[in-house]
């Protein structure tokens, strides 16, 4: 076996490539899906809907009300955990599609 022939890219018309290409992405779209989910709800439920109800509870600490603190930051810091939330669980789903895929080249290249 040639090092071209163990370095290439999976073949995309393989049943099992194309399975483990759409499970990769039905986990990436379910990992968006919750993530913003939870960012509308702490942006527009947090901040406009339940703000009322969220200020007769202050912070720790710095006595500002809660639905106040998340209408002026605390979407914005729900959104940036969000974005590292993300990241991380993009960079597991990333390596473990891409044993998959490594597994599917070397089992091609055995045979």
């Amino acid at each position: 076996m040639s090092e071209e022939e163990i370095t290439a890219e999976p073949d995309l018309h393989d049943p099992r490539v194309h399975e483990l290409l759409e499970r990769y992405w039905r986990n990436n779209l379910r990992i968006m899906a919750g993530l913003l989910l939870l960012w509308a709800f702490s942006s527009f439920g947090c901040a406009i809907l339940f703000a009322d109800w969220l200020n007769q509870f202050n912070l720790p600490f710095t006595g500002i009300p809660l639905g106040f603190w998340f209408a002026q930051q605390g979407s914005i810091v729900v959104f940036v955990f969000c974005i590292l939330f993300y990241c991380i669980a993009m960079n597991q789903l990333d390596r473990k599609h891409h044993d998959a895929l490594e597994r599917l080249k070397n089992e091609r290249a055995s045979s």
